[in-house]
């Protein structure tokens, strides 16, 4: 499947919604997706990370909102 996307006809907001879509349907399909070995090794690196203290969270929808909102 060739899918033509002009990017610099989209705006900045429409590219993120593109990811978001995108993203959403690789999630669906996720056991077809092998997982490189070193992110086994960040994964525990962060574990590491959260246990020392060292991490801050966000919620990811309110991540998105904020981001949303820098948007022009």
């Amino acid at each position: 499947m060739n899918t033509a996307i002009k990017l610099e006809k989209m705006t900045t907001a429409e590219k993120i919604r593109t990811m978001e879509d995108l993203w959403d349907d690789l999630c669906r399909h996720a056991e077809d997706l092998p997982s490189p070995a070193w992110h086994l090794d960040l994964l525990e690196k962060r574990d590491r990370n959260i246990l020392a203290g060292e991490s801050k969270f966000e919620d990811w929808e309110k991540a998105k909102k904020s981001i949303r909102e820098k948007l022009p």
